[in-house]
């Protein structure tokens, strides 16, 4: 199982187009734009006394090269080549290549690293959930490698589940319907395919629930075994769960907030207004990071959970 994890990863992840398509999601989907923007108002008030970074599950760079431009020296770590590629354009655009080290590997194993080898370390968009069952032993991991602050976001289970009962919920985030991401227009065009072919079953809910696993690992498994690149497992984290982790292996001060919470209320043409209007969308974005910071509506973040703290 452990290796099955990693394998389906590095296929799905190592797919020729992923840098260009993930490069491009916050152009493409509102709730990218929105969780994306709450990561960076946290990271951004969380650099006093930061010279080095850790970014695990760097992507195309969106938060490695942002560090990069503050003068913060940072090591871009990701299982995806073609993420990586991209990551390397950018910086070379932005001017800051001699700021990121960029090392191709997989969070389950950061033994090259001491403890406390980076001021901060980061892991965004829930790479951490894509090392089940190594789940929690990646976070210690993480922690371990961090001198004074930590901050990731993983998937979440309460953010996630509604998935289960609305397979057309990401139609609601579509910021362009006339964008060529291959996803988009999937959306579009089998919306009233998937409406028809719905059903509500409460006892894959409560599977999910209880399990934190949304899909069918023995599927996974099969459809990689075949040749395919399936979805990354993904293990679905509570938010009481993640606290707790995180205590165990040390972290204090922990804040979380369940970025998207606020927006998932708002029906996709207001929300495709509001990006429209550059000072809606500043004092919209503005607000949902104070809203999705609340603890009440913590675990209803679209599908992510984040949480930060200090050693």
């Amino acid at each position: 199982m452990d290796d099955y994890s990693k394998k389906i990863s590095e296929r799905m992840w190592n797919q020729p187009d992923k840098g260009e398509l993930e490069a491009e999601r916050e152009q493409t989907f509102i709730d990218d734009i929105v969780q994306k923007a709450h990561i960076e108002r946290e990271l951004l008030q969380s650099l006093d006394g930061v010279e080095t970074a850790f970014d695990g599950g760097a992507g195309c760079g969106r938060f490695s090269v942002l560090l990069a431009k503050k003068g913060i020296r940072v090591t871009h770590f990701d299982i995806s080549q073609p993420m990586i590629d991209k990551a390397k354009e950018i910086a070379e655009r932005e001017g800051v290549t001699d700021k990121i080290t960029f090392v191709k590997g997989a969070l389950e194993d950061l033994s090259a690293y001491s403890d406390d080898s980076f001021d901060l370390v980061m892991s965004f968009d829930s790479p951490i959930s894509y090392t089940y069952p190594n789940q929690e032993k990646v976070i210690g991991e993480l922690v371990r490698i961090a001198r004074k602050r930590i901050l990731i976001s993983v998937s979440s289970r309460l953010g996630s589940l509604p998935y289960l009962a609305n397979p057309i919920q990401k139609n609601q985030f579509i910021l362009d319907k006339n964008s060529k991401d291959p996803w988009v227009q999937w959306c579009l065009t089998a919306r009233e395919q998937m409406i028809e072919g719905f059903a509500f079953n409460k006892d894959n809910l409560l599977k999910a629930y209880d399990s934190g696993l949304l899909d069918n690992i023995e599927d996974t498994k099969k459809a990689y075994d075949q040749g395919d690149a399936p979805w990354c497992i993904s293990y679905h984290f509570m938010p009481d769960e993640l606290e707790s982790i995180l205590k165990k292996f040390g972290v204090k001060d922990i804040k979380m907030a369940g970025p998207g919470a606020f927006a998932r209320t708002i029906p996709n043409e207001l929300l495709v207004k509001i990006m429209n209007d550059p000072e809606q969308r500043e004092a919209f974005l503005e607000f949902c990071h104070m809203y999705d910071s609340n603890p009440y509506v913590c675990g209803m973040g679209k599908d992510n959970l984040f949480a930060k703290g200090i050693l």
